[in-house]
């Protein structure tokens, strides 16, 4: 069994204690970004569909700078807010970094004609293999949110203990473990306004996608579906090779894998978060690479923090931070914890 940490000091801000705030604010709350000045590789993958690869190089570019990926969540992209913000502070610090567009998010509008599922763990390999090729000397450490995080286990639990590219060690945050929990929750009063916010997203990429590439479309274009469920039953069940949502769930979710995966792996969740439920974390056993952190608060990637303990709310980014510049820190240990708060 891994170790599992069940509790970890997050302090949330005072005026966004409740998780559903934690949640949106999370992703709402405002933040100056940086011009975007990336350059765009292309990612070719088997059947010929193509990846986004965007590279932010580090102060000072020098080519043994150790990389990171960084992976979006379920309709997100390389703009998405937490992916930004740590560009932002990653490069400054001598860390080149790479943000993957799955398969038809954010530019990776257009240059793939499936989309993006849980099981599309051999376009992460993809990623990490070709970072490998641009950067031999480079090692890559993987940081991935919700979905992306998802794709990440399964990609680890499949590698074993070969390495893929130049794989030391991955972050993931607020991963669905447990398909079908997701879904449930979904049904759920509390969840239903978290099913509905993906539904209006994923299903407008649907429609870009089949006017991008008509022969993917159906004859008749239904009307939006009301439940994610049913994207999942209609696109992304037969595009991805299952017989149906149900199938499809049960071959991608990583929870029944945790135990196979062989190389160094931190989840980070919180125990209020209110799209992703956290209990399916303990529903299965995890090899001893996995280690698994719990919060007793901080929504689904929000982690807004108390003002003052940090050089700004966003507690998660500097948490990260602490645990890419000291390869021993453990999340759990509290000393460092306390430490670096009161910094």
């Amino acid at each position: 069994m891994s170790r599992v940490i069940e509790t970890w000091k997050f302090r949330p801000h005072p005026l966004l204690a409740n998780a559903h705030m934690q949640t949106v604010f999370g992703l709402r709350w405002p933040q100056r970004a940086a011009p975007y000045a990336a350059q765009v590789h292309h990612v070719t993958l088997e059947d010929g569909d193509q990846l986004a690869l965007h590279e932010d190089a580090p102060f000072g570019d020098a080519e043994e700078a150790p990389s990171i990926l960084l992976l979006h969540g379920l309709s997100g992209g390389y703009d998405s807010s937490y992916m930004c913000r740590l560009v932002e502070r990653l490069t400054p610090r001598g860390y080149r970094v790479f943000r993957l567009d799955m398969r038809g998010c954010g530019a990776g509008e257009g240059i793939a004609r499936k989309p993006n599922h849980c099981g599309r763990s051999e376009d992460v390999a993809s990623a990490l293999n070709y970072i490998a090729e641009l950067y031999t000397d480079s090692p890559t450490t993987l940081i991935a949110f919700s979905m992306g995080g998802t794709l990440a286990l399964n990609m680890l639990a499949e590698a074993g203990e070969m390495r893929v590219g130049n794989f030391e060690r991955a972050l993931m945050i607020c991963p669905p473990i447990d398909l079908f929990s997701v879904e449930r929750h979904f049904r759920t009063l509390l969840g239903r306004p978290y099913d509905k916010f993906f539904v209006k997203n994923i299903w407008a990429q649907v429609l870009r996608r089949w006017k991008e590439f008509p022969d993917t479309a159906p004859k008749t274009i239904p009307s939006r579906p009301k439940r994610l469920r049913d994207i999942d039953d209609m696109v992304i069940a037969p595009t991805g090779g299952f017989d149906s949502a149900e199938q499809y769930y049960t071959k991608t979710q990583p929870g029944p894998k945790l135990e196979a995966i062989r190389q160094p792996v931190t989840i980070l969740f919180s125990k209020d978060d209110p799209v992703v439920p956290f209990a399916p974390l303990f529903d299965y056993p995890h090899s001893s690479s996995v280690e698994t952190i719990v919060t007793s608060h901080g929504g689904h990637l929000g982690f807004l923090g108390q003002p003052g303990l940090d050089a700004d709310i966003r507690w998660i980014d500097w948490r990260i931070l602490e645990w890419l510049e000291d390869p021993s820190c453990s999340f759990a240990d509290s000393k460092a914890i306390e430490q670096a708060c009161s910094r």
